[in-house]
């Protein structure tokens, strides 16, 4: 963290000295000479930082004082710029200007001081440095440290295990064996087994290597222990004693080590494990000496990163084994077997079964913390009492037990091999609350916002920190809790228990304080401060808060906010960067807002906020305004002097009764827009008669964007909108609405369409089927609701898109038949046909749809028949279909009374049937056919929905 601090500001005195902001006398050599220091300091600082993971409390505390030397200078930095802003010009502005100068001249005489007293600072920790020899070499990745030492490793104790100790790995281990002793299978195989620390990798690879089935299959075999630290010439030597027990020279090289071993094994069936692997680098300087002979012989691998996994597979003989989390059923058992075997023979006496069963929740399926919490526990006496105290303290327990302590040492080991840009970003979700899942998107916007993302060529920071996110989600760090239908993550969280660590370093790294208890208290000196306290305490906290360098603040909890938190947060957080305020039952963004000069993200997501003030163009440092599901319906003029907005994300859901969707209104922007240069994202603008030619011709300045929303729409605007849109290269998101249902949408023109557009969603009547959208490679997902289309049927001219995943046609075609022909649409797994009033048949080819998953047909009255050639779609697992005729549903009744079509959806696992309820779009489920034909069943059980465009989460 200490690193990373020092590259940030590193990084923002470089763009400081490099812009044009005004700075006092001095004040820029100054600068200069600090930055020239940090980077001195820099050089040393991961060689200082690895010496502290060992715990050498000196080391941490000169570590300490450079992280807290680097806030310092960000906040001085802060502070300078908010006294050199420019006001207002003119006369009034100049007399402005003499009086605050008069009044800042104590201020900047403050800060000159305060830099004088860094510079000091900086030349004590050079000493500091100088006394404890730091190396200013970047510190190899393979050196020796102490933390590697075999003996000191908690990991040590999986490989001793014994078996009545062992639950929940048997269906994982019996596969394990059925691979690796396969007789049918001759070639070397390699066998990843992936998952996070703690998962129990080396248990199951130590329980699969010591079975007899594979002691019997092979000729010789090998355990070697890699670890985060290894060198490639003593892994061999080892290998080569275990397998053969061949003198080795001490000084032999790798190419003679490599030989040696190749011999030996050239005709052996060999099985060697290479338990906790960290890097790609190891196979690359190990697979050489493994033969790929014909005998059968296997490797196994453990790792917590699928990016070794991945390297590791070179054929499709080789295989991945993803480890999970126990089921709650299995967690409860080892549970138990560690807790009550010496006392209860291994069953949970009933006094204690609640508390038992929130600690194995908090646990969340790993056995690591099951296991050391359930055998601490065991050693306790069994009244509930204490166990609810332990439950209770459970987060300071894990920091200071020392018999919990193998759980941090374990999952840390992931943390410090993470490199120095990722540490802050995983240990931002310590911001949130237990068990919070974060959209994948927002997390970003707000990566970005803090500073945590480094610019790459050819990259936007977005790609680049949606990159962060993959890493951690690959090294096991953070959990995906919710994809979205192209594969793509949608929300993340992280473990408990990994959460209970992060706060605990939180603390240690001053990186943000949680108040959340009755008797929380305002610390001064935090960097960030998240509230998920009730409101009725958070008064409390308001009257508790003095000036402090908070930047940023978070609001997870619901209910009526503080009415003088905004008023208090500009006066007494001036340096505050991030302002998070999505749930908050805010009635009002108060022009005080506009104070807070260095605000970069501003979320009033899903509040009650009607109106944004015009203070609000004062934030020249904006990078994202999150309007998403508020009530704001018109942006001021002054918006256009937000510079460096990067998102601006604005619609509001109103309803189409006709569609059964939700059609969003856009949000009115009173002045032009033209000049957000730096724009990404602008989700959804309203253009309306009077001002529709002048907002979509602002739009062709905007070419950075890659998400586009263009509300009310009217047909003359539609050239000018096109003209726009082959200007924006990098689009990948595209949304158009029409004013209304009859309106036509002009969207004809466009002869060279954004490559790169994933997502299309057009609302609006269409009098045909745009050229250039069966043109475009990379759509994954298209959405055409209300267009009408009567000569030609779309799905002709939409089968040629080779990315196509998922398609919604909503009242988007007039004619009477729908036809798929083979080889068409080859990647769409979802399809939604709805709304098709003329529909009496839909014929689907063997060939067509192979990857198809999902299929939903709402009404189409005419449909009297269940789609010929369904039963070619093998892969289909739900047919979902809303209020279809009477005679379309009998003729699927099961056995005994088989219907005609029955034998069309035998194959399919689920086949289920809802009905539409009143005009507002709800629907109920009236069953799958197995259950809606059953006499017994209850048609009218109370299972509600409300309908939206997603249909895929209706199943």
């Amino acid at each position: 963290m200490a690193e990373r601090a020092v590259i940030s500001v590193i990084q923002y005195l470089g763009t400081l000295l490099a812009s044009e902001v005004e700075l006092l006398r001095g004040v820029r050599k100054e600068m200069v000479s600090i930055k020239a220091e940090l980077e001195r300091i820099h050089s040393f600082l991961k060689d200082a930082e690895s010496k502290a993971e060992t715990g050498d409390e000196g080391v941490k505390l000169w570590v300490k004082q450079v992280r807290q030397v680097a806030y310092q200078i960000q906040d001085v930095i802060d502070e300078h710029i908010l006294l050199v802003l420019p006001k207002q010009p003119g006369l009034f502005g100049s007399l402005h200007k003499v009086t605050q100068m008069i009044t800042k001249l104590k201020p900047r005489h403050e800060k000159a001081s305060q830099i004088q007293n860094i510079k000091t600072t900086i030349r004590e920790i050079k000493e500091g440095a100088d006394r404890y020899g730091f190396s200013t070499s970047t510190l190899s990745e393979h050196s020796s440290t102490n933390k590697d030492k075999m003996w000191r490793d908690p990991r040590l104790a999986s490989l001793f295990i014994g078996e009545d100790e062992v639950v929940g790995i048997e269906s994982p281990k019996y596969e394990l064996i059925s691979r690796l002793v396969d007789q049918n299978q001759s070639q070397r195989a390699v066998i990843s087994v992936v998952g996070m620390g703690g998962i129990g990798k080396t248990t199951l690879a130590k329980k699969v290597y010591d079975s007899q089935e594979v002691v019997a299959h092979f000729n010789c075999k090998a355990w070697i222990t890699v670890s985060q630290s290894y060198k490639p010439e003593e892994l061999l030597k080892t290998m080569i004693k275990q397998l053969s027990g061949i003198y080795v020279l001490p000084d032999e090289g790798i190419e003679s080590l490599i030989v040696k071993l190749r011999g030996y094994l050239s005709e052996k069936r060999y099985i060697i494990v290479f338990d906790d692997v960290w890097e790609t680098d190891f196979w690359g300087s190990i697979r050489h000496a493994l033969p790929k002979n014909s005998e059968g012989s296997r490797v196994i691998i453990t790792t917590r990163k699928e990016q070794v996994a991945a390297f590791c597979t070179e054929s499709s003989v080789d295989h991945v084994h993803e480890l999970q989390a126990l089921s709650q059923e299995k967690a409860w058992k080892l549970f138990c077997t560690k807790a009550f075997q010496l006392d209860f023979g291994g069953h949970c006496p009933p006094e204690l079964e609640e508390v038992s069963e929130a600690i194995v929740r908090k646990c969340q399926g790993l056995p690591l913390a099951i296991a050391v919490i359930g055998g601490l526990l065991s050693t306790k006496h069994k009244g509930i009492s204490e166990w609810q105290k332990f439950y209770d303290s459970m987060n300071s327990e894990l920091e200071r037990n020392p018999d919990l302590k193998s759980i941090s040492k374990i999952l840390l080991f992931s943390y410090n091999d993470l490199p120095h840009h990722l540490k802050s970003c995983f240990l931002y979700f310590g911001i949130m609350p237990e068990d919070y899942s974060i959209k994948a998107g927002r997390l970003i916007r707000l990566w970005i916002a803090e500073g945590f993302v480094e610019e790459q060529n050819g990259k936007t920071l977005e790609e680049v920190a949606g990159e962060y996110l993959t890493e951690l989600i690959h090294r096991r760090l953070v959990l995906v809790s919710k994809t979205k239908f192209d594969g793509r993550v949608g929300q993340c969280q992280v473990h408990d228990i990994v959460r209970e660590i992060i706060l605990s370093m939180s603390k240690e790294f001053s990186l943000c304080q949680i108040l959340e208890k009755e008797n929380s208290c305002f610390n001064a000196t935090t960097r960030r401060l998240s509230m998920h306290m009730c409101y009725s305490n958070m008064d409390k906290v308001m009257k508790s808060i003095t000036k402090s360098p908070v930047h940023s603040v978070f609001i997870f909890q619901e209910g009526k906010l503080s009415k003088p938190l905004l008023g208090i947060l500009a006066v007494n957080f001036k340096l505050l960067k991030l302002l998070d305020l999505e749930y908050a039952c805010l009635d009002q963004l108060h022009e005080e807002v506009g104070n807070l000069f260095l605000l970069r993200y501003l979320s009033i997501r899903r509040t009650p906020v009607e109106k944004i003030p015009k203070s609000i163009g004062k934030l020249q440092n904006l990078q994202t305004l999150d309007l998403k599901y508020s009530s704001v319906r018109e942006i001021p003029f002054n918006i256009s002097r937000l510079h460096k907005l990067r998102h601006l994300i604005a619609y509001c859901p109103t309803h189409n009764s006709e569609y059964l969707v939700d059609i969003k209104e856009g949000v009115k922007i009173q002045g032009g827009i033209g000049g957000l240069e730096e724009l990404r994202n602008l989700q959804h603008v309203e253009t309306n008669h009077d001002d529709g030619f002048s907002l979509v011709k602002e739009l062709e300045k905007l070419t950075q964007l890659r998400r586009l929303g263009i509300t009310k729409l009217e047909k003359e605007h539609g050239r000018g909108l096109c003209a726009a849109i082959e200007k924006m290269k990098y689009l990948q998101r595209l949304s158009v609405w029409a004013p209304s249902d009859d309106e036509i949408l002009d969207l004809q023109d466009i002869s060279s369409p954004p490559q790169y557009l994933q997502r299309l969603h057009l609302v609006g009547h269409l009098e045909k089927l745009p050229g250039w959208i069966p043109k475009l490679q990379n759509l994954v997902t298209l959405s055409l609701m209300g267009s009408g289309l009567t000569k030609n049927d779309p799905a002709k001219a939409l089968q040629v898109l080779p990315s196509l995943v998922r398609l919604t046609l909503t009242g988007a075609y007039d004619g009477e038949q729908l036809y798929f022909e083979v080889g068409g649409f080859q990647k769409l797994k979802q399809l939604d046909l709805k709304e098709f009033k003329g529909l009496n048949s839909v014929i689907i080819e063997e060939g067509a749809l192979p990857l198809l998953e999902y299929l939903q047909i709402e009404p189409s009255p005419q449909l009297k028949e269940v789609p010929s050639g369904i039963h070619h779609l093998r892969n289909l697992k739900t047919l979902m279909f809303i209020s279809v005729a009477e005679e379309l549903i009998d003729r699927m009744e099961p056995k005994p009374n088989q219907g005609k079509d029955y034998w069309i959806v035998e194959h399919i696992p689920c086949v289920e049937l809802w009905s539409r309820i009143g005009k507002r779009g709800y629907i109920a489920l009236k069953g799958n056919i197995e259950e809606y034909f059953n006499p017994g069943f209850d048609v009218e059980r109370p299972f509600w929905m409300k309908h939206n465009s997603d249909c895929s989460a209706a199943t």
